[in-house]
């Protein structure tokens, strides 16, 4: 069931009033429909699924909204892609492990773009970032504690390096 591509079709974003006091924002991620598409991979075309989806993301109250429409695009056996098309077609379903690989693709691709999109209209990121404590020597005295800045201490330089 590989994905071969996740594409924007649409994006809007909205900031409506300062942001001030307590916000709450919501992110959303829907399938609003599937469409039965041929693919052309090099000489040869295959029948794959293109899943149209709308992120969103509003913050409340009133501040403002980030709206991505898009796709992603799916190729399987044809038999497969034929049953996928008409479950949908049928009660707007699909299968479980079908669904989380095409919302995981399009959220990974959306929430990073909606993490840019915030920054440039000076609202808060949609997503919560990692943050670095640093306590002051002495603070804690238990030895776990410690352990655990070592580890964390070496994460980071991991990461760094």
């Amino acid at each position: 069931m590989p994905i071969v591509g996740c594409n924007y079709r649409k994006i809007t974003l909205e900031r409506k009033d300062n942001v001030s006091g307590n916000i709450n924002i919501k992110n959303n991620i829907a399938i609003k429909d599937v469409e039965e598409k041929e693919f052309a991979l090099g000489k040869a075309k295959q029948q794959g699924l293109k899943f149209n989806f709308e992120f969103t993301t509003e913050y409340e109250p009133n501040i403002g909204t980030i709206n991505i429409l898009g796709e992603v695009l799916f190729l399987d056996e044809p038999k497969k892609v034929k049953e996928l098309a008409a479950s949908w077609k049928k009660n707007k379903k699909l299968e479980p492990e079908v669904m989380q690989q095409v919302l995981n693709t399009a959220l990974n691709k959306c929430n990073v773009k909606a993490l840019i999109l915030s920054e440039d209209i000076n609202l808060p990121p949609p997503i919560p970032l990692p943050r670095v404590n640093i306590e002051k020597k002495g603070d804690k005295t238990d030895k776990s504690d410690k352990q655990d800045k070592s580890q964390a201490n070496s994460a980071a330089q991991s990461y760094i390096g």
